[in-house]
């Protein structure tokens, strides 16, 4: 054979294996890239969306973080102000009480002052009926009546 038929064969070959290629194996090849690219673009923008929908949620959180901050100090706050509120209702019973306290310990002392005036008015009637008694069942005597009120200025 000759050269020239060889290369008008292997040409036609090549014209038959590319002919071949275009027909049934480039089209599957095209269609498994542009299904790739597809894909690939898809999942691009889903990455895209999943980042705007996770700068969202944070920008979410983070808003319902300050808000959920803000309750918990008025809550605080609340706390705060309910206690010293508890405390001063508390002193003030407690200052209502020790002046009930006081006032009963004023009208205890007061009776018992009373009482002991009393008591000595009696102490004091009966030392004066005592010494009128002495004195009239003695005799007349200056210095013994002396004595005898001596005596009870003494016992006063």
């Amino acid at each position: 054979m000759s050269i020239n038929l060889t290369m008008a064969a292997q040409g036609l070959a090549f014209v038959i294996f590319v002919l071949f290629c275009m027909k049934f194996v480039w089209p599957p090849l095209t269609g498994a890239m542009r299904a790739r690219q597809k894909s690939i673009s898809d999942g691009l923008e889903n990455a895209a969306r999943a980042e705007q929908q996770l700068q969202e949620a944070s920008e979410s959180v983070a808003s319902e973080l300050e808000a959920a901050k803000q309750e918990a100090s008025a809550l605080v706050s609340q706390a705060h102000t309910r206690a010293n509120q508890i405390i001063d209702d508390a002193k003030a019973q407690a200052k209502v009480e020790a002046d009930r306290i006081v006032q009963g310990a004023q009208d205890a002392i007061d009776q018992e002052v009373n009482q002991a005036r009393e008591a000595l008015r009696e102490r004091v009637s009966e030392l004066a009926v005592q010494g009128a008694e002495q004195i009239l069942k003695t005799s007349v005597d200056r210095s013994a009546h002396e004595a005898m009120l001596q005596k009870l200025a003494n016992e006063l």
